[in-house]
């Protein structure tokens, strides 16, 4: 109520029926003769209105914070011709328009008709060809591209509000704010043609009052013409300089209104903050302006005071850039010293990356695109074989360097822990002995980190020696890349945790849901669903059948909920899948197990509620190794992969029996062979 009280309370209150009237007025003005204290009072206020508009463009942020303009650029301009209409009448009539209009003409000008009316002509052309015509070619251009963008802008508020990145209300506020663009820059685009047409109108206008009061001097008054001519010009040239000034201010209003992007801060900031910005310009500028004044016939001190001038510029903003670098790095060290001493950010400290690869300083150009190292993208392409050969989603591998290793050792961690390393000569090639070699060749004797296999390190110059030799050759990048592989295959059951088996569960849902919304978590949870896919990576057979698993978990569920047991009813519906890994031409060359052996890993089962396991004599153990350690090599002499073939209810035991003497042993089950595959046995396990 205390702002209502107040002049401009009132004002804000009725501003609608004053706006009303002023509007009316203005029309009136048109009609009726206005004495010369009035118009002198009027001519001054469309003066300082024009410098308000000019003013608040300047300080606008954003266009629409100014969304009046194109009326108010009506309002003035049809204010401007009444006042014209007005002082045209007092030229005509009484040969005086008041003192404002008679300042102009003598101070302005100088008492000289012809100089005034030539700096009316420069001001028309400034205003008509230069601000109005730019600031209307803008005005359409910017509501072209508008209304062109408003589908894009409308999808992308469509899609925020999807994702749930912004509220209902904020997407009405932005719809709004988009709408209020586009009629913003619409009614710009027509707004600009009144400044065009007050230009043309204010030449019309000019005309006719020198050639009006020419003949009205000469015939009513009878004046001599060169009289007439120089009071009329005089007057009318003021006239025409005291409406053209504020014309040309809200002229350059538009051109200020229409060109403004999108910005944090007004016009002068900006200028301030875009020009002043970089040091450089100002040392060259003061360069050039001093060859300048140092070069014959052209005004030396000019160009040497304002090269001076920019020199210094440019050596202040310099030291300012650094004493703020330096400023924002104290800033940036008080901050993370802060950060340190909170205690919430020791939780930070207690995450584990699910895989780490650190290497020396030396290999880092194995990461390094612009010297030409691809091992980012080989990562890639493992994670990809990854995918397709065993359904595992590998996590992102963060490659770090460590100073603390080897110039060229590398280090492969699985939550924290080392796992495995290796060492890699970046200019040299690794060359194995595939059996075939003809000829030995000279090099760094060194061990293959994935296989364990004895190799060279030889010249890259050597390389096609090597491979003539029979040796297999492989550059450094594929001999880490291997190893890297090799170790995730190994490591895969400690990879996929719960979470992985969520996503992968998921995943399945999407286009099986039945098979999920029966298994989970009805039957079994997802820590028995990840145990049972532990178990099938932990032997390495693929999880990439993901809706036979699930299906075979819900079949069985209802009889057992021991992991492992699930785990063999799975393998079972796998065994088209297994047969095809390890059976080659429909033939399984292994090892088979002893009728009686198997009775007694059989006998010696011993349940519980948590699990079951074998209790095994000593004795008859390790008989079993011993036996199983002597036939072995009748598989590896041949090239053949160690397989051991058992029945369906012994070979879980088995497994867990030798895993820890022959960790890479292959144990399958009858169960698990396709019907057509015969069985080539090359030995026995005895005890």
């Amino acid at each position: 109520m205390a702002t209502q009280s107040t002049p401009f309370g009132v004002l804000k209150k009725y501003s609608d029926i004053l706006i009303a009237v002023a509007i009316i007025t203005i029309v009136i003005m048109m009609i009726i003769p206005l004495p010369t204290f009035l118009l002198d009072l009027l001519l001054s206020l469309n003066i300082t209105f024009a410098l308000i508009i000019v003013m608040v463009a300047i300080y606008n942020v954003e266009p629409l914070q100014f969304s009046i303009f194109p009326s108010l650029l009506l309002i003035t301009t049809l204010f401007r011709l009444a006042l014209n209409v007005s002082s045209t009448r007092l030229i005509l009539i009484d040969g005086y328009a008041g003192e404002v209009i008679m300042a102009f003409g003598n101070f302005v000008v100088g008492g000289n008709a012809v100089v005034g009316f030539i700096v009316f002509v420069i001001l028309i052309i400034i205003q008509f060809i230069v601000i109005t015509k730019g600031a209307e070619r803008v005005a359409e251009v910017a509501a072209r591209f508008t209304l062109d963008a408003m589908p894009g802008k409308q999808m992308s508020i469509d899609a925020d509000l999807n994702s749930g990145a912004i509220s209902d209300s904020e997407a009405r506020d932005r719809r709004k704010k988009i709408q209020r663009e586009a009629d913003f820059y619409g009614a710009m685009d027509g707004a600009s043609k009144f400044v065009k047409g007050d230009a043309i109108a204010a030449i019309i206008i000019i005309i006719i009052n020198i050639v009006g009061g020419f003949f009205i001097g000469m015939v009513q008054r009878n004046l001599d013409a060169l009289h007439a001519l120089q009071s009329y010009t005089l007057l009318t040239v003021g006239e025409g300089l005291v409406n053209q000034i504020p014309a040309l201010l809200i002229s350059t209003a538009t051109g200020i209104v229409v060109t403004r992007a999108a910005s944090d801060s007004n016009l002068g900031q900006d200028i301030a903050s875009q020009i002043f910005n970089n040091p450089r310009v100002f040392f060259i500028a003061a360069g050039v302006l001093v060859l300048l004044s140092l070069v014959p016939g052209l005004p030396g001190i000019p160009f040497f005071v304002l090269g001076a001038i920019s020199l210094a510029i440019g050596y202040n903003l310099h030291k300012s850039d650094q004493d703020k670098a330096q400023s924002e790095i104290s800033q940036m060290e008080q901050q993370e010293n802060e950060e340190v001493r909170k205690p919430e950010n020791i939780v930070s400290l207690l995450q584990v990356d699910p895989m780490e690869l650190e290497i020396g300083y030396s290999l880092i150009p194995l990461v390094d695109a612009g010297q030409g190292g691809d091992l980012l993208d080989r990562i890639v392409m493992i994670r990809r074989q990854c995918a397709l050969e065993m359904g595992l989603i590998v996590p992102t591998i963060r490659i770090r360097d460590n100073i603390q290793l080897k110039p060229n050792s590398y280090m492969i961690k699985l939550k924290g822990i080392e796992i495995a390393k290796g060492e890699l000569l970046l200019d040299h090639y690794l060359a194995m002995n595939s059996g075939n070699v003809m000829e030995e060749i000279k090099g760094i004797d060194t061990v293959e980190p994935a296989f364990g296999l004895p190799a060279l390190w030889i010249q890259d110059g050597a390389r096609e020696q090597a491979e003539l030799a029979g040796y297999t050759v492989v550059d450094p990048v594929s001999v880490l890349a291997t190893h890297l592989t090799e170790i995730i295959k190994a490591h895969a059951a400690e990879i996929l945790g719960r979470q992985e088996t969520q996503n992968l569960v998921e995943s399945v849902k999407q286009n099986s849901p039945a098979v999920v919304d029966e298994l989970v978590p009805n039957l079994v949870s997802i820590g028995d669903v990840q145990k049972v896919l532990a178990g099938l990576l932990r032997e390495r057979i693929s999880i990439r059948d993901m809706v036979t698993i699930l299906e075979t978990l819900a079949d069985y569920a209802t009889l057992t909920k021991d992991p492992e047991i699930l785990g063999e009813y799975v393998r079972h519906a796998l065994s088209r899948q297994i047969s095809r890994q390890y059976v080659q031409n429909n033939i399984l060359t292994c090892i088979t197990i002893e009728p009686q052996l198997e009775n007694t890993i059989s006998a010696s089962v011993q349940r519980t509620e948590h699990g079951s396991y074998v209790a095994l004599e000593p004795a008859v153990m390790q008989n079993m190794i011993n036996s199983l350690n002597s036939e072995i090599p009748k598989l590896t002499n041949l090239g053949y992969q160690p397989v051991v073939l058992t029945s369906p209810a012994v070979r879980l035991y088995f497994r867990k029996l030798t895993e820890r003497a022959a960790p890479s042993l292959v144990v399958l089950s009858y169960a698990e062979l396709e019907s057509k595959a015969e069985v080539q046995a090359l030995g026995m396990v005895r005890i």
